[in-house]
């Protein structure tokens, strides 16, 4: 049996990575400056994991947590999002750039099996860097061997975690998987640069009124409990199958405009408007093909069928008839 530690093992993310290496027969320990288990508990996994109280700007608590819980692998997610990193840059450092470092360190120095760690699709430039490749004029989807060119500090803290990967593996003969999701979203979201989308789904789940702006801009739109699956793959795949230190994970590319009728289908009287005011930063069209091959990553969610498990989960939660 694995015994693997996730690193912001109590957050969004967090939580659905434990619940689905739990699934897979892992034991887990959550390790984060966090020990409110409220999602955990929520998704029913609280009671099956263990949680460890750790920051990972702290060298010495990192390489203990480790040594003392006797793991041997780690999914590497604790990091300051978009606008906190924005915020607070100094803070974005420590906790990106120097936690990385504390758990690649961790695991030179336990002889760990493996580190899958998150990168992000926020390395990439805005959308208008990357030439169209085809008849539509659209951009992208850009590969793993496209230029990086973040536009964002956290983008730019994970370039760079990038980078220490790469001298960690080749220097040290560490087995690290990074993986660089999209726009996650599923139930129980709350920070991040993009979970004011939530909305599209979470107030006409709940009859309440939502306008949004962005009109046909393309998101790519990744189910967290696909993220979930694509990093419990990444922490069990045989290291002769990896034929790249970084991979793409996506999901399902479609505007804000798409979304929005996307929940009007499933919400026939859903008050919902949508603007083509403002600018999205991301770049959302990856080419996911070699974690597809490598890893087996296999999104499961389209939009409608993602959508729907959404908003019967809060619908439920509300006492309300699933939709």
């Amino acid at each position: 049996m694995a015994r693997t530690l996730v690193t912001g093992g109590t957050g969004f993310v967090g939580s659905y990575v434990a619940r689905e290496l739990v699934a897979h027969d892992h034991e887990v320990v959550c390790y984060d400056l966090s020990t409110d288990t409220a999602t955990l508990e929520k998704l029913g996994v609280a009671d099956d994991v263990t949680v460890r109280r750790g920051d990972v700007t702290d060298p010495v608590d990192v390489l203990s947590a480790v040594r003392e819980t006797g793991v041997d692998r780690v999914v590497h997610l604790a990091a300051l999002l978009t606008n906190t990193a924005r915020d607070d840059p100094r803070a974005a450092i420590e906790v990106n750039i120097q936690g990385t470092a504390n758990v690649f360190e961790a695991a030179r120095a336990e002889d760990l099996e493996r580190v899958a760690w998150a990168s992000s699709a926020a390395v990439y430039a805005p959308p208008g860097n990357y030439p169209s490749r085809d008849a539509s004029g659209l951009h992208g989807p850009v590969t793993e061997d496209d230029l990086v060119y973040p536009d964002t500090l956290y983008g730019a803290t994970k370039e760079y975690n990038e980078h220490q990967a790469r001298v960690y593996a080749e220097e040290y003969d560490l087995s690290l998987v990074g993986l660089r999701p999209t726009v996650a979203y599923g139930p129980y979201r709350e920070t991040g640069g993009s979970a004011f989308l939530a909305n599209i789904v979470e107030k006409p789940a709940l009859g309440e009124s939502f306008a949004v702006d962005y009109g046909d801009q393309v998101i790519d739109w990744q189910h967290v409990e696909d993220i979930a699956r694509a990093f419990r793959r990444a922490v069990e795949v045989d290291a002769g199958d990896l034929s790249r230190a970084v991979y793409n994970v996506a999901g399902v590319s479609a505007s804000v405009r798409e979304a929005v009728e996307t929940m009007r289908e499933l919400v026939p009287d859903a008050d919902l408007t949508v603007t083509d005011e403002g600018e999205l930063p991301w770049t959302q069209r990856l080419d996911d093909e070699a974690a597809r091959r490598d890893i087996g990553y296999e999104p499961r969610y389209d939009l409608a069928a993602g959508f729907r498990d959404y908003a019967d989960t809060l619908r439920e939660e509300h006492g309300l008839e699933p939709l």
